[in-house]
């Protein structure tokens, strides 16, 4: 990789982890589903320009949006709002070992010792974060979040299947189908959606305008221009990136504080993405690398 593409390599795990914390003080306003739909729906209009109609693969595109969107990030970030986001960042980095289980479950592949191993590190690093005394009682938290990543690593697998769509039409399409799926979730699941719309202060819509523009349409274009011009394996180890960013944020932002058990599992779970990152044969499952 040269420079530029170091440099670009770079700015996806910084916008992705910046956004995961800021995701989490907008909550404070809007309900989850809430924000997640104007998200994407702002980040839709914006990309749907530059892509056609995937036409032939509507039906495909809605069914990863609910799961891969609606239903993931519904759980995620419900996740999210129970806990610290520090500790939601190093418990999502579960989508990586969970997807190379389902990728050999589901398609065949082949996991090999190093990756088992890697693993068996992963759940439990999850394990000494989960028995945190500061977690006792947002135990349903922890769950939404692996169950967020488990349902992440389904609609990566059926993903992989639209071999034939480029990774911004599906990111493109997939928010504009995304966007009234999450909009009717939150007016069932949530309340006060027209307070919180109505009483928003212009740090709240900054927020919202960051995590359409910059975290969704800069950090997935960006993304998609890397993994397009570099081996998936060269790019992939910069996400582990993305939770030191989140910490670092969030130990700014909401004044969250680095425990140990946080240490220790968080490094557990990323030594199993050296062993997990996906190799320049896997890329098809990398066109949507994060659940941020």
């Amino acid at each position: 990789m040269n420079s530029k593409q170091i440099l670009l390599a770079l700015i996806v795990p910084i916008t992705w982890g910046l956004g995961f914390t800021l995701a989490k003080v907008g909550m404070e306003q809007f309900p989850p589903l809430l924000i997640m739909s104007i998200r994407f729906g702002i980040a839709g209009l914006v990309l749907v320009w530059f892509t056609k109609p995937p036409w032939g693969h509507m039906r495909e595109i809605f069914l990863v949006a609910l799961i891969g969107s609606t239903i993931q990030y519904g759980l995620t970030y419900n996740g999210l709002k129970g806990i610290d986001a520090s500790t939601a960042a190093i418990l999502v980095q579960l989508e990586g070992p969970i997807l190379a289980l389902m990728g050999a479950i589901l398609l065949k592949e082949k996991l090999g010792l190093m990756r088992i191993l890697g693993m068996v590190l992963a759940f439990v690093g999850v394990f000494i974060i989960a028995g945190e005394p500061r977690l006792e009682g947002h135990m349903n938290s922890v769950i939404l979040l692996v169950a967020g990543s488990a349902v992440w690593a389904v609609a990566q697998i059926m993903i992989s299947r639209l071999k034939n769509l480029s990774g911004i039409t599906i990111l493109a399409w997939v928010a504009i189908m995304a966007t009234p799926q999450m909009l009717l979730g939150s007016f069932i699941i949530e309340d006060g959606q027209w307070q919180a719309i109505s009483t928003a202060s212009l740090i709240d819509w900054s927020i919202i305008f960051y995590l359409a523009l910059i975290m969704t349409v800069v950090g997935y274009s960006v993304w998609y221009h890397l993994i397009s011009s570099v081996d998936v394996s060269k790019v992939s180890p910069f996400l582990m990136l993305l939770p030191i960013t989140s910490i670092i944020a969030g130990m700014i932002l909401l004044d969250e504080k680095l425990t140990l058990p946080m240490i220790i599992g968080g490094l557990l779970i990323m030594t199993c993405l050296l062993y997990t990152s996906p190799s320049p044969r896997d890329a098809t499952l990398s066109r949507m690398p994060s659940s941020a």
